[in-house]
C-alpha cells in the first residue's frame, strides 16, 4: 500500500468517524440550547476574536476580515497580503502559487517569517528548507491575521518577521455558490455548504472551488481545493473539531521570464511555454478544547500533511538564446521532484489567575513535530516527456521540539507587562541515496526571551512596545552542505517596536517603530577549509508603519497604510552597505470606499518603491540570456484597482472589477528573466445563498 493510498483511507476513516459522532450528538434531545448555534472550532489562536484580545497583544496587529477580503477581490492569499502595511510581495504570477513576502525590510525572496493556517505550521518544509511550495487559496481564507512584535514568541520558527495566519472559513447552515469569470478565460466556481443538528453541538461543512485560467502570458493553471470541517460539543467541557483538506494545481509556470529586449517591447507572450509545476497536497487536522473551569482552558491539535512537488523545466541553448533574444530550448528536461510530509502534536494551557496580588493571564506551550521530504532529480527528454533517469535522490528530515511560557501582568489598571521564553531544539539530518546512503546531522537549541509591554492611555488610545529574540533556522542544504555539518546556529534577529493605536473622533490608527538587528545569518566562505559556510552575516532594518481609516461622511471612508524602511542593509561581509533585494524603502496603499444602499464600491492604489534583484545593488538588467538569477533594479510603479459590488436581494450578489486600471507596465521580480505584472484585466461574478 502506497503512502498516499494510506492517507486517503485515514482521511476516509476520520471523515466516518466525524460523521458518525455528529449522528449521535444530533440524535440527542436539544436540551442546552433553543435557539440554532454553530459551534466554534478549537483552534489554536494567533489573534482572539474579541477587542480585549487585541489590546492585550504587545505588538503591531492586523486582521482583515471577509468583508475586507471580498471587497478586494483577491485570486490569491498574496494580492490580499499586499494591501497589508510591513509586507511586500515578489509575485512570480498572479495567482501565487508559490509563496513570496517579506515583513519590515525582509527580502521577499527569503522566507523569514512564519505562516499559519488556523494556527498550524502550511509551509512544507520550515527546518529542512523548501518552505515556499504551498500557499492557503484565498477562497477558504475567513479572516487574515498579521502579527508582529513580541507576541510572535508564542509562535515558531521563522518570526524574526512576524507570523501570518490564515483562519479558515467555518460554513454555517445551508448553501453558497459563488462563480467568477474575466480576463485570460479565467473560470472559477466556489461552494460552501453546512449542516447542524437541531441544538447546533454539531455540525459539518465543506468549501470548495474549481478554478483554470489561460493565464497573463498564457501561464495557466488548473485547481482543485476542498476543504471539510466538523465539529461536535461532546459536553459543557470538551469540544472536538476536525478538518481534512485537499488542493492540487497543475500550473504552466517556470522561473524563466522575459528577456529585456522582449520585455521593453511589451511582449506577452510565454516565455517557457513547456514548463509545469505541479503541487497536490493533503491534510489533516484534529483539534480538541477543555475548558476544565471558567479560568483554565486546555487546546490541543495534532496535524498531518503531506505535498508533492513536481517541477518539469525544459534545458535552454543559451547561444542560440542570445542570438534570437529569447529563451531557445532543447529536447532535454529536468523534473526536480519532491515530496514533503509533515506530522505534529501542539498544546497551550492558559490560566487567568491572581498572584503576588496582580491579576495575570498564563499561557503555556509544547509543540512535537516531525518533518520530512524525499527529493529526486530526473533526466529526460521530450520524446520521453517526464520519464527518465533519477541522477540524484536525497532524504532530509527534522524533529523538533518547542516550549514555551508568558505571563501578562497587570501591574495597574492601565500598565501590563507580558515576559516570556520560547525554546526551540531540533535535529536535521541528510541521506543521500544516490552516494551509497551517505548520511549527515547536526542538533541545535535556540533560547529566545521576549518583553512586552502596553499602557491604557485613555479608554481610546493604548501604547504598545516589546523587546524579543528570533531565529531562523538554516535549511538542511546549508547546515549540512557537502554532507558536513557544517556547525550552524539559527539565524537570529534582535527586534524592539515601539507604537500607539485608538480612536480619534472618525479616525482609527496605528503608529509603529521598529527595529532588527539581524546576525548571525549564514554566509558561503569559512577560514575552515573543511567547511563552506559560517555565521557573520549581519542586517539592520528599522523604519515606521502606519494606518489609519477616516470615515468622512455617511457612506464614505479612506483607508490608508505606509511602510518606509529607510535602512535594510547589509552591515559587513562583501555587500556592506548595500541594500537587501525585494526589500523597497516605500510601501503605500490607500482605498476610497463608497456605499449608498445596496452598492459599494473601493477604488484601490498600491504603490511599491525601487527595489533590487540581488546583493549586489546592480543598477543595469542583463540583455542576455544570462545564467543564474538576474540581478538590476526593478523600477517602482503604482497601481489602481475599482471593484465594485451590488447586492440584489438578500439571497443574491452581484461584484466586479477592473484591475490594472491604468495598464500599468511593470516588474514584479526577477529570476532567470524579468517577471512582468498583468496587464488590465476584468472580473465579474456572483453569489448565491439557497
Amino acid at each position: 500500500m502506497s503512502a498516499k493510498t494510506s492517507t486517503v483511507i485515514s482521511l476516509f476513516t476520520a471523515l466516518q468517524m466525524a460523521l458518525a459522532a455528529a449522528s449521535v450528538v444530533a440524535n440527542q434531545e436539544p436540551e442546552k440550547s433553543e435557539t440554532l448555534r454553530i459551534i466554534p472550532m478549537p483552534v489554536i489562536e494567533v489573534v482572539g476574536k474579541q477587542p480585549e484580545d487585541i489590546n492585550r497583544l504587545t505588538g503591531s496587529i492586523v486582521l482583515m476580515d471577509r468583508e475586507q477580503i471580498d471587497m478586494i477581490q483577491p485570486l490569491s492569499t498574496e494580492d490580499a497580503l499586499r494591501r497589508i502595511p510591513g509586507i511586500n510581495i515578489k509575485s512570480e504570477e498572479e495567482t501565487s502559487i508559490v509563496s513570496n513576502f517579506g515583513l519590515r525590510g525582509l527580502s521577499a525572496s527569503e522566507s523569514k517569517s512564519l505562516m499559519l493556517e488556523d494556527g498550524v505550521p502550511v509551509a512544507p518544509g520550515l527546518f529542512i528548507g523548501n518552505e515556499r511550495y504551498f500557499n492557503p487559496r484565498i477562497q477558504r481564507v475567513d479572516t487574515i491575521e498579521v502579527l508582529k512584535g513580541s507576541a510572535s514568541l508564542r509562535y515558531g520558527p521563522s518570526t524574526i518577521g512576524g507570523v501570518v495566519n490564515y483562519q479558515t472559513k467555518t460554513p454555517t447552515e445551508g448553501l453558497i455558490l459563488s462563480v467568477r469569470g474575466g480576463s485570460f478565460n479565467l473560470r472559477e466556481t466556489s461552494v460552501e455548504a453546512g449542516v447542524s443538528n437541531p441544538s447546533g453541538d454539531a455540525f459539518i461543512g465543506i468549501v470548495g472551488t474549481v478554478a483554470s485560467s489561460d493565464g497573463y502570458m498564457n501561464k495557466g493553471y488548473d485547481m482543485r481545493d476542498v476543504m471539510l470541517k466538523s465539529g461536535i460539543a461532546i459536553n459543557e467541557q470538551h469540544t472536538v473539531g476536525l478538518k481534512i483538506s485537499h488542493y492540487s494545481n497543475d500550473a504552466n509556470i517556470s522561473y524563466r521570464g522575459l528577456l529585456l529586449s522582449d520585455y521593453r517591447q511589451g511582449a506577452d507572450y510565454n516565455p517557457a511555454p513547456d514548463d509545469y509545476f505541479l503541487t497536490e497536497r493533503d491534510s489533516v487536522d484534529l483539534s480538541h478544547e477543555w475548558r476544565l473551569t471558567d479560568a483554565i482552558t486546555l487546546k490541543s491539535i495534532a496535524y498531518y500533511s503531506e505535498v508533492y512537488r513536481d517541477y518539469w523545466r525544459y534545458n535552454v541553448d543559451t547561444q542560440a538564446s542570445n542570438t534570437m533574444d529569447r529563451w531557445i530550448y532543447t529536447d532535454t528536461l529536468t523534473g526536480n521532484n519532491r515530496s514533503f510530509d509533515r506530522k505534529g502534536l501542539e498544546t497551550r494551557l492558559r490560566i487567568d489567575h491572581a498572584a503576588l496580588g496582580f491579576e495575570q493571564q498564563t499561557e503555556f506551550g509544547l509543540r512535537y513535530m516531525e518533518e520530512a521530504s524525499d527529493d529526486t532529480r530526473i533526466r529526460a527528454t521530450r520524446e520521453s516527456d517526464r520519464t527518465g533517469i533519477n541522477d540524484r535522490h536525497r532524504i532530509d528530515s527534522a524533529e523538533s521540539i518547542a516550549a514555551y511560557g508568558q505571563t501578562r501582568i497587570e501591574l495597574t489598571s492601565k500598565l501590563a507587562l507580558t515576559p516570556g521564553l520560547r525554546i526551540e531544539s531540533y535535529k536535521q539530518t541528510r541521506i543521500v541515496l544516490t552516494d551509497d546512503n551517505a548520511t549527515a546531522s547536526t542538533k541545535n537549541t535556540e533560547y529566545l526571551p521576549g518583553v512586552g509591554a502596553t499602557f491604557q492611555l485613555s479608554d481610546k488610545a493604548q501604547l504598545f512596545g516589546g523587546v524579543y529574540k528570533a531565529f531562523s533556522p538554516a535549511s538542511n542544504g546549508v547546515a549540512l552542505d557537502g554532507l558536513l555539518d557544517q556547525e550552524l546556529d539559527g539565524e537570529r534577529s534582535i527586534n524592539t517596536e515601539m507604537g500607539i493605536r485608538g480612536l480619534a473622533g472618525s479616525f482609527n490608527y496605528e503608529l509603529a517603530l521598529f527595529h532588527m538587528d539581524f546576525d548571525n545569518q549564514v554566509i558561503t566562505g569559512n577560514s575552515d577549509p573543511n567547511l563552506s559556510q559560517s555565521n557573520s552575516g549581519k542586517t539592520t532594518h528599522e523604519g515606521a508603519e502606519l494606518t489609519l481609516g477616516w470615515a468622512i461622511a455617511p457612506g464614505l471612508s479612506v483607508d490608508a497604510n505606509a511602510t518606509w524602511v529607510p535602512h535594510s542593509e547589509f552591515d559587513s561581509g562583501d555587500y556592506a552597505g548595500n541594500r537587501l533585494p525585494y526589500a523597497p524603502e516605500w510601501l503605500a496603499n490607500l482605498t476610497l470606499n463608497y456605499e449608498t444602499g445596496n452598492l459599494s464600491s473601493a477604488l484601490m492604489m498600491h504603490y511599491r518603491g525601487d527595489q533590487f534583484g540581488d546583493p549586489s545593488n546592480q543598477i543595469q538588467l542583463p540583455t542576455d540570456a544570462a545564467g543564474g538569477i538576474w540581478g538590476g533594479r526593478l523600477a517602482s510603479y503604482t497601481l489602481l484597482d475599482w471593484v465594485s459590488q451590488y447586492r440584489v436581494s438578500a439571497k443574491l450578489s452581484l461584484f466586479g472589477s477592473i484591475k490594472n486600471l491604468t495598464d500599468k507596465r511593470y516588474m514584479t521580480g526577477l529570476r532567470q528573466g524579468i517577471y512582468a505584472g498583468p496587464e488590465r484585466s476584468m472580473e465579474v461574478g456572483a453569489t448565491y445563498s439557497f
